[in-house]
């Protein structure tokens, strides 16, 4: 947990002329926006109170920390590292184990904290980290690691304990390049007086604590990847063909935009012109006639738990809104916790053969794909492709309907992000706000955690309750944006 040691980057600094240096878990907002780290190191912020799920997952990967740690500790004697004269007095003792080791190389620069330093056989120390993440191939991951290798100069492998019991080992060509390029572009980036250049990203700009300082600029330059569509490197392309603002794409036609890549056919290029046009006039254009399947509707939703034992992800919540569509019609299946994950999974299944021998022909409704992958993943974890209400779910008649893709084939909205919550929250189309307004995916699951921690019957109902309601206004809110869309398609010019 490198960000809980930033005394010790302090102390160096002063040792060395107030010099910048370049730390391992710099890496984190270097891959989300050379921006953001240049803020960082030039113009950071106040510290501020981590939102719940920051919280949740911090102290999520402290616990996984600590785990192995404990685990380590079975097998080997362990000596917590004090400083960075500290730890180097550790390596010369041959200490077997070394945790939340400190190690610097002054001449370049650079600053890391390894978990762990584990000695080898031969008295060499190998990095080790314990990460929640169940992938050693992400960038922050392979920059932090690789780092940990050059500043112990030696050719072993670093070690990673992932989420989900996995130890990777990271070294290779291709992890020193990607270590030079960090270095390089991170000494650039310190020498640099003014913040570099970037493009907008919803994504990664409305998480970062420094939105409000960059969001105006890109309003103020009309920037083009301030549009739904349009991502950074489609905007570079766009500026190469003198098209840099929201205005000049919107009074731009398909003919006058060569092809570029990402941005070839005529359709993508007339869609891109529309979000311009929709972002200036607030107006929603209709590419194509929206096509609605016939039958009974029910309407979908899960909440589901990404951080459990196993690493599975468990549905704790299947929801659906039945005929005749009032709150009442709520219904649903949960799950306290992943040990009933195959009750549940059994459970929905009933429900489903219920509901298609009580409505048929049924339509069951979501948003997006994850609901649909989703049972996709549960008819793999249980072997169960060949259940007869699987197959139907999944096969070529699957009653399976997915409402944003009506939306993405026919409509251009005046938004920039085109979500469930975008769309019918928004007041000149579907206009549908859920009673808790800060509810949401990751809300739920630290409300989810809060229900299985707590102790008090009293308290552990008021929380479930406050996740049924949740899930119950999302659908309640597809089924408003199944109205919405019928009134659009109705008033629609033939």
């Amino acid at each position: 947990m490198e960000e809980s040691r930033h005394g010790t980057v302090k102390s160096l600094m002063n040792q060395s002329s107030h010099r910048q240096f370049i730390k391992a878990s710099d890496a984190s907002a270097w891959v989300m926006c050379f921006r953001r780290i240049w803020f960082d190191k030039h113009q950071p912020m106040a510290e501020s109170e981590p939102d719940a799920f920051t919280q949740f997952l911090f102290q999520a990967g402290l616990a996984h920390e600590t785990a192995i740690l404990e685990k380590i500790a079975q097998q080997y004697p362990v000596c917590r590292a004090k400083s960075v004269d500290h730890t180097v007095d550790l390596m010369r003792q041959g200490v077997p184990v070394i945790y939340q080791a400190r190690l610097v190389d002054a001449e370049v620069g650079l600053i890391g904290y390894p978990d762990f330093l584990i000695r080898d056989d031969n008295g060499i120390y190998q990095a080790a980290d314990a990460k929640l993440s169940l992938s050693e191939n992400k960038k922050t991951t392979q920059i932090q690691l690789g780092i940990y290798r050059r500043l112990l100069k030696n050719d072993l492998p670093a070690m990673v304990y992932l989420g989900d019991g996995r130890v990777a080992q990271l070294s290779g060509d291709d992890i020193d390049v990607l270590v030079d390029r960090f270095i390089h572009s991170m000494q650039t980036i310190l020498a640099d007086s003014q913040p570099p250049i970037v493009r907008y990203s919803y994504s990664r700009c409305e998480v970062c604590p420094y939105v409000n300082r960059c969001l105006p600029e890109f309003i103020r330059k009309e920037d083009p990847s301030l549009l739904y569509g349009v991502d950074g490197n489609m905007a570079d392309q766009l500026a190469q063909i003198n098209i840099s603002t929201i205005p000049q794409l919107a009074h731009s036609n398909v003919e006058s935009i060569p092809d570029v890549p990402h941005l070839k056919s005529e359709k993508k290029k007339n869609r891109i012109i529309l979000q311009a046009r929709s972002y200036l006039t607030g107006k929603l254009f209709q590419l194509d006639k929206i096509d609605l399947p016939e039958g009974t509707w029910i309407h979908f939703d899960i909440e589901d738990d990404p951080m459990t034992g196993s690493r599975n992800r468990h549905v704790y919540l299947w929801g659906f809104l039945i005929p005749s569509y009032a709150k009442s019609c709520f219904d649903y299946v949960w799950s306290d916790d992943e040990s009933a994950d195959y009750v549940g999974w059994i459970s929905f299944l009933q429900k489903i053969e219920l509901y298609r021998n009580h409505y048929a022909p049924i339509v069951i409704a979501h948003y997006s794909n994850h609901e649909k992958s989703t049972i996709q993943k549960y008819a793999e974890r249980y072997s169960m492709f060949n259940n007869s209400t699987v197959s139907w779910l999944l096969g070529e008649e699957s009653p399976l309907f997915d409402l944003q893709r009506p939306i993405l084939n026919s409509l251009v909205l005046p938004l920039q992000r085109y979500g469930l919550k975008d769309i019918c929250k928004h007041p000149g189309l579907v206009n549908f706000q859920w009673e808790n307004d800060e509810s949401g995916s990751q809300w739920s699951v630290v409300q989810f955690k809060r229900f299985q921690s707590e102790k008090r019957l009293s308290a552990k109902g008021s929380i479930k309750e406050a996740i049924l309601n949740y899930n119950r206004d999302d659908v309640i809110a597809t089924r408003r944006l199944e109205l919405w869309l019928r009134e659009l398609s109705l008033n629609s010019p033939k």
